[in-house]
């Protein structure tokens, strides 16, 4: 698969992105270049996206709507989804008309940033968030996702933000509708789909401001076929049971995906592996084999083990 390539860089380098073989920029980081006027540079920005067939908001720097509901005070039954004609419904008011677009700038001059709407036409965007925070690693989770399922994870737009998260964007089938969720493929994976949106590249929030990442591709790729099944497939049941000595993540797959461990992820992978292996009771069962696993892919056994002992620490 494409993930597997390995790249050549310098030892003190970022290590590459594993869909572009690009090392980004860093997202708290503007170009020196860079406008100065947030809001100015939020219309331009979403100007663009909007020429180039994303529908667009404008967006606070919470990330929230900028215009208020124009029903505040006065719910409608059933929601008004924009049909009043008013500013002020979300996702709903997103447009892909240039004079639409500046309406809705001027009616929020405070506005520092833009949000892209998913699931609408013509690029039926899927936005997958893979977020780092609360010791979450959404990035090595869809790696797992990837080998486990065996489906390729193609070079993609990819925005970084301030965070140190990304998201990546794939284009979708105009039906079935993609449902948005929160940790639902694994945890630190959530997705944009039909009726949510993703903070465009280009807006200032609190926390800085988001980017493209260094050189991506200028269209977002189709979404594997495979991966489109896990995003439609029927949630699981609420309060599911596990079943006894049946582990979360399946023990084959967590020593297949170590040993297919490029240069520059290997302890990272390691790592990840021994934290599932140790919530499922599993990690002293497992040790020598993901140690054997990691070996193979270069590191030393000292190093492995150190490695599993700090995932079983962290346990």
């Amino acid at each position: 698969m494409a993930m597997h390539r390995r790249h050549a860089g310098r030892p003190t380098d970022h290590p590459p992105d594993p869909w572009t073989g690009l090392r980004p920029t860093r997202p708290t980081e503007a170009p020196a270049t860079a406008p100065t006027d947030p809001p100015a540079t939020a219309l331009t920005q979403a100007l663009l996206a909007a020429e180039a067939g994303y529908p667009v908001m404008p967006l606070t720097r919470s990330k929230l709507p900028a215009i208020r509901s124009p029903h505040r005070g006065h719910p409608e039954v059933p929601t008004c989804r924009g049909a009043c004609g008013r500013l002020g419904h979300g996702v709903h008011d997103a447009s892909t008309d240039p004079l639409t677009v500046r309406r809705m700038f001027a009616a929020a001059p405070w506005a520092t940033g833009y949000g892209i709407a998913c699931g609408r036409p013509p690029h039926h965007l899927i936005g997958i968030d893979l977020d780092t925070k609360n010791g979450a690693d959404g990035l090595t989770a869809l790696w797992f996702l990837a080998e486990q399922h065996g489906f390729p994870l193609p070079p993609t737009i990819t925005v970084l933000t301030p965070s140190g998260g990304r998201h990546l964007w794939f284009t979708g089938p105009p039906s079935p509708p993609i449902p948005n969720s929160v940790g639902r493929l694994a945890p630190g994976i959530d997705v944009r789909g039909a009726g949510g949106y993703l903070v465009g590249p280009g807006s200032l929030t609190t926390h800085g401001r988001y980017v493209l990442a260094t050189d991506t591709p200028p269209r977002p790729a189709p979404v594997p076929n495979t991966l489109l099944t896990l995003l439609t497939a029927p949630p699981p049941p609420a309060h599911r049971e596990p079943l006894y000595g049946v582990p979360p993540q399946p023990a084959a797959a967590l020593i297949r995906f170590v040993r297919a461990s490029p240069r520059g992820q290997r302890n990272a992978r390691l790592f990840w592996a021994a934290c599932r292996a140790q919530e499922s009771g599993l990690v002293q069962e497992l040790a020598a084999r993901l140690t054997e696993a990691a070996c193979h892919t270069g590191l030393s056994a000292e190093e492995a083990r150190a490695t599993i002992a700090s995932a079983t620490r962290r346990g």
